[in-house]
């Protein structure tokens, strides 16, 4: 055993300098140490060993992640079985998990990670890991949604829901009904959506809910309510969710925050932002590049100037384009920017030419003309297009004439007193 320890300790040793031969050590004693676990050693011999083994398998998977080497690091997973099937299962699934976490430091492993779920499910059902399986099997719908694989991630939620229902198993169960929200909110099915995360509250109730499900939670509330537009209660489940999870310094925060300042650009309170910044847990975050985009957002918001706000669209693209949930409320809050610049610009004319309307908002003629006769047909104001002209003329807003209506409420009073009277005169006859 003492001979183990020092290969690691060499291992270890050369894990910067000489990579690949402190790769060949971690391999060589996890053969040595599996033929010692396998068999017929005394206990105190096989838990050292199991220990070893542990160790080796840990820093040979820390080795693939610094390399960037998600292949090499699915390999060690499949290597670790032969040390699940010999330990606790609680500690097989706290190994498969610190293992599994390595593939977030290594880009573009996504495929890999799905693999690797995939055929460690597999595993666990033959080995009858049922825990094990059902926490694989949320981390694969996780990547699954990440990759867009609605359909694929649907299939395996309703067999998980199945099960979980018979195990009666609350706190798993909240987060696959969590899930499913985010996945039926995907694919557009905001009524689904929204059962889903009932159900996932539901059952939240029902136990002690850890703090970080708790502002998952929260955020997918926040979320759909700004989805039905009501940004002010959405701003309010934000609120909770930053707090909670700059609490446990949890890096999801900043998403939380940036819905928050989402939500004051869309409820037309833009200079908010600043202020908003300026709070004592959200001054970390306010020089961060993320925070930025949504700063030069709400300026150009505040500024009504669409070319500003495309300027940012395009310098913070990455900022503002990885998260659909930004993504769709900028489109809808542009949108409502270029109506504004275009009610500015023709409101002082009578008669304005379609080119010089274009040339002022800076954009492509067809695309103003659709925009103005969508503006028309949803009377934002009154006019015609004159495409033979290539002119857009704007009429004066029609003022109501209240004469007919006054003209008929006193016939209406004329009739009543009409009919009083002629009740008085048959009183008396």
């Amino acid at each position: 055993m003492a001979f183990t320890q020092d290969l690691l300790k060499q291992a270890a040793d050369l894990a910067s300098s000489n990579p690949k031969r402190a790769e060949e050590l971690y391999k060589q004693i996890l053969d040595s140490t599996a033929s010692t676990s396998n068999g017929s050693a005394v206990n105190a011999d096989k838990e050292q060993s199991l220990r070893d083994q542990e160790s080796a398998l840990i820093k040979l998977a820390e080795l693939y992640r610094d390399q960037k080497d998600a292949s090499g690091l699915a390999q060690v997973i499949t290597l670790s079985r032969s040390f699940m099937s010999s330990t606790a299962k609680a500690k097989t699934a706290k190994l498969i998990r610190t293992l599994l976490n390595y593939f977030n430091s290594i880009p573009n492993s996504r495929q890999t990670q799905i693999d690797v779920l995939t055929d460690n499910i597999e595993w666990s059902k033959r080995e009858k890991r049922i825990f094990l399986k059902h926490s694989l099997e949320i981390r694969l719908v996780s990547l699954q949604l990440e990759a867009l694989q609605y359909k694929l991630a649907l299939t395996r939620i309703d067999a998980l829901l199945t099960e979980l229902k018979r195990l009666d198993d609350k706190m798993i169960l909240t987060e696959v009904h969590l899930l499913e929200s985010r996945v039926y909110r995907g694919i557009g099915n905001l009524s689904k959506s929204k059962a889903a995360l009932t159900s996932a509250r539901t059952a939240a109730n029902s136990i002690y809910c850890p703090p970080h499900l708790q502002a998952a939670l929260d955020l997918q509330s926040g979320v759909l309510h700004a989805e039905d537009k009501d940004y002010t209660t959405a701003y309010s489940y934000f609120y909770e969710t930053f707090e909670n999870m700059s609490s446990q310094d949890d890096p999801a925060a900043l998403n939380a925050l940036k819905y928050m300042l989402l939500c004051k650009v869309m409820l037309n309170m833009p200079e908010d932002v600043t202020s908003l910044l300026s709070i004592k847990l959200a001054v970390k975050y306010a020089q961060l590049r993320e925070i930025e985009s949504m700063r030069t957002i709400a300026l150009a918001h505040q500024n009504r100037n669409l070319s500003d706000f495309e300027k940012a669209l395009r310098d913070y693209k990455h900022e503002l384009s990885s998260d659909p949930t930004i993504r769709s409320h900028l489109a809808a809050l542009y949108d409502t920017l270029l109506q504004q610049n275009l009610l500015r610009i023709v409101e002082p004319y009578s008669v304005v030419e379609i080119d010089y309307v274009a040339k002022q908002v800076g954009q492509g003629r067809q695309d103003v003309e659709a925009k103005l006769s969508q503006m028309i047909l949803d009377k934002v104001f009154h006019g015609v297009l004159d495409q033979g002209r290539g002119c857009l003329i704007v009429f004066d807003e029609l003022e109501a004439d209240n004469t007919y209506g006054a003209a008929i409420g006193t016939l209406e009073q004329v009739s009543k007193v009409v009919d009083s009277l002629y009740a008085k005169t048959v009183k008396i006859a």
